[in-house]
């Protein structure tokens, strides 16, 4: 199973949901399983490390991210069998480049218990706090989607 994350630069919070969802399926003893990676509807950050506040604040939790910035492209479109985007405005994007991906595309809680349209917020003009926010959010969003996709794809 192939999963993508999206977000906007893919510095925040698409780098951060791939890293944590690898640590969850890694605790399920299921990662073989799955070949994940996330990427940005731009280019602005290409090639960069995540940002530094995602970093460190990740690192405090224990996970570690490793992932260079890339912009979304064709390749990935057809590789990926799911693409979780972190928001309304970048379910657009991906859908306004890409029509042909509405099939696979789904806001990430879209699978959770917590209201499936809810959204991840962009911590990138927020406060420390709101960087452990979203890793919270992110945190239970990939755990529960680690679960549903072992229960479908797995078992």
């Amino acid at each position: 199973m192939n999963l993508l994350f999206v977000c906007l630069g893919n510095i925040c919070r698409s780098p951060l949901a791939e890293s944590l969802f690898k640590f969850n399926l890694e605790k399920k003893g299921k990662l073989a399983f799955f070949k994940i990676d996330s990427c940005g509807t731009s280019n602005w950050h290409q090639g960069e490390k995540a940002d530094h506040r995602t970093l460190k604040n990740a690192k405090e939790n224990g996970v570690y991210i490793t992932h260079l910035a890339k912009q979304i492209t064709q390749n990935d479109v057809n590789q990926f069998d799911y693409l979780f985007v972190m928001d309304n405005e970048n379910y657009k994007n991906v859908l306004q480049m890409f029509p042909e991906s509405e099939k696979k595309l789904f806001l990430l809680t879209h699978f959770s218990k917590i209201k499936h349209n809810q959204i991840i917020p962009d911590p990138y003009f927020g406060t420390e706090n709101d960087f452990q926010d979203v890793l919270n959010l992110l945190n239970i969003v990939t755990n529960e989607l680690a679960d549903f996709l072992i229960e479908k794809h797995c078992n």
